[in-house]
């Protein structure tokens, strides 16, 4: 006998994006009772001016399904249409069950498939690559993906050389078929001989043996070597990938982890001042998986992106991990 193959869709788009951000605003001010620093060396080391904190009943489940059922509003779809659920989160405090399984009960699918990824900031576009191989393979239909973070509760406010930079949120993208191509190829992988320089201070067994938590330990100059240089020849790679020219494109979308890191990159990529690119970490943070889909709602929201608008995603974050793709906006 022949085993029949899964037949899918021929291409994947994005149907719907959503996001959710914390109550809790956090500026500068405040942020500088905590670490001795100052308004203005945040910004100009980051362009930060306020980040976004979980306050009393928010968590990273709670912002997750509000940033996905915004995702299936925008997509004119509920629950009962997914097949899949895919959440990147490092900041969800259960090893299981996941963070998924539970949105997709609570987001009303009829038992989708589910499971989490823990691909840091890169998590967003990891997400996206694994969605749109389901719906070309015919393994799924919809699928939801969602990247959140409380980050707050990873951060060390006493280290003066993390504690402004992180944050929470989450936001979403419904992927599903498409009769034409809509997403390009993933550009993606890995650099775990650098692993060290985005890392958790313990082991949480260490930790709690300690009676203390485990928070997120970073070695700036590594990561900032690392995305200026690597990053943004891998989001190069993207653009040809998808044979798509630099002034073709509508929209740069890097993960908010540093303006500094994201004009470096545009020196390298030589974007045209036609591209509008995203600059969401002035008021957001650097809220890991999240930061690609919050910004391109907030920018969807601002009217400086627009439906059919083609844009560039790139992630990059604690592995050393990667990931982007260029995609049409819904």
């Amino acid at each position: 006998m022949t085993l029949q193959p899964s037949t899918g869709a021929p291409h994947a788009r994005i149907l719907g994006l959503g996001s959710a951000l914390p109550s809790r605003v956090v500026d500068n001010a405040e942020m500088c009772t905590y670490i001795d620093s100052s308004d203005e060396w945040i910004q100009q080391r980051t362009g930060i001016v306020e980040r976004r904190w979980v306050a009393e009943g928010e968590t990273v489940e709670s912002l997750s399904l509000a940033a996905g059922r915004a995702a299936l509003d925008h997509a004119g779809l509920t629950g009962a249409d997914l097949d899949g659920v895919i959440v990147s989160t490092v900041s969800h405090m259960l090893q299981t069950p996941s963070l998924a399984a539970v949105i997709a009960a609570k987001i009303g699918t009829d038992g989708a498939a589910a499971f989490d990824i823990a691909a840091a900031c890169a998590g967003f576009c990891y997400g996206l690559a694994q969605a749109e191989s389901l719906v070309r393979s015919g393994a799924a239909t919809h699928v939801l993906v969602i990247g959140a973070e409380t980050l707050s509760n990873l951060t060390d406010l006493k280290d003066r050389s993390t504690a402004f930079l992180f944050s929470d949120g989450a936001g979403a993208a419904v992927v599903g078929p498409s009769d034409e191509p809509a997403m390009g190829p993933v550009v993606w992988g890995s650099d775990g001989g650098q692993a060290d320089a985005i890392t958790m201070s313990n082991p949480w067994p260490e930790a709690l043996a300690l009676g203390e938590t485990s928070s997120i330990v970073m070695d700036g100059r590594a990561v900032f070597r690392w995305a200026t240089g690597f990053i943004a020849t891998a989001a190069e790679r993207c653009l040809s990938a998808a044979g798509v020219r630099p002034d073709e494109l509508d929209l740069f979308v890097p993960h908010q982890a540093n303006n500094r890191i994201t004009d470096a990159m545009l020196r390298h990529l030589h974007l045209p001042e036609s591209v509008t690119v995203a600059r969401t970490i002035t008021h957001y943070g650097n809220n890991s998986a999240a930061s690609i889909p919050v910004a391109l709602c907030d920018m969807l929201a601002s009217g400086e992106a627009k439906s059919g608008d083609l844009a560039l995603l790139i992630g990059f974050g604690a592995g050393l991990v990667y990931a982007g793709q260029v995609v049409r906006l819904p």
